[in-house]
């Protein structure tokens, strides 16, 4: 009988250290019944993503060995990248897949609160299912400020951690905990690069999602990516079984085209189920990295 099954995809703040990056996989790899699905890492960005598959239990356990290699390794006094960050372990998110309920990983994501806010002296944010009544919910809202923000003032009120010290770890900063429904990280790269442009975007993005069901709960920013000499819209498809991959893509495409640019190509971040491509073939939407191995229900097959 298939196991229950879920997935966390955890940001890392690091994207320019091969070596770093090569211990955090690993320290997720060598945890026992986790499957490391996917990871990614880019520069620009300075910031990686690990996708972790497993039982519930060994995905925590997954989850607190990446974050322990990544307080050991990194240091965000020294860090800099076009992507928000609160924490060296950014994000640790849990997401259902088979035969568990969110309620389950919310569950589940408290106790890697406690083991961080404990073992690893981080302040631990709970976040989406996760938050407690009169908090802040959203990913966006809790990281705003960044890291450096952690120092401006104290963390008392709404900033105050859910578990942990009240205060940030040195060179670690915080961490966000929490259970989430699925959620699409895609980035759509422009062939111009300037910066504003993609920040023009973002902000229609922004202020059509309410009114254009293509753009349903997406989150959009615009960033510089200058290793490659472009910019970039960055994306969150929070509700990603309404806004198939196609729409979203066609309407940055239109939009980019008003502004006098062109889109070069599309990436996704971790892994996608089929039906986000919205029966299209991936170069449809000009998805520069696919292999079938980014597709989830490749692994819900095989798992």
């Amino acid at each position: 009988m298939p196991s229950p099954l879920i997935q966390s995809a955890i940001n890392v703040s690091e994207g320019r250290s091969l070596e770093v990056i090569a211990a955090i996989v690993e320290s997720a790899a060598e945890t026992a019944g986790v499957t490391v699905a996917d990871w990614s890492a880019d520069a620009d960005h300075n910031r990686m993503v690990v996708t972790l598959l497993g039982s519930p239990g060994a995905v925590a356990r997954g989850a607190v060995a990446v974050a322990r290699e990544a307080v050991k390794r990194i240091d965000l006094r020294h860090h800099a990248g076009a992507h928000p960050r609160l924490g060296a372990v950014d994000v640790i998110p849990l997401v259902p897949l088979r035969d568990v309920t969110v309620e389950e990983c919310a569950r589940v994501s408290r106790e890697i609160a406690r083991t961080l806010g404990s073992e690893l002296e981080l302040p631990v944010y709970l976040y989406e299912a996760s938050a407690q009544p009169g908090r802040l919910l959203s990913l966006p809202d809790i990281r705003r400020g960044g890291f450096e923000g952690l120092f401006a003032t104290p963390l008392t009120g709404l900033r105050a951690p859910d578990e942990g010290p009240a205060a940030p770890h040195p060179t670690a900063g915080a961490v966000v905990v929490g259970a989430r429904t699925p959620l699409v990280a895609y980035n759509v790269n422009l062939d111009s690069p300037d910066a504003a442009v993609a920040k023009r975007i973002a902000a229609r993005v922004r202020a059509e999602r309410d009114s254009n069901p293509a753009l349903a709960g997406v989150r959009a920013l615009g960033l510089p990516l200058p290793s490659r000499g472009i910019a970039q819209v960055s994306l969150n498809l929070t509700m990603p079984d309404r806004t198939p991959l196609p729409g979203v893509f066609d309407f940055v495409r239109r939009a980019a085209a008003d502004s006098g640019s062109e889109v070069r190509e599309s990436e996704v971040i971790g892994l996608i189920p089929a039906a986000s491509l919205g029966s299209e073939p991936p170069e449809r939407i000009l998805w520069s990295d696919y292999r079938e191995s980014r597709i989830l229900d490749y692994w819900m097959e095989r798992l």
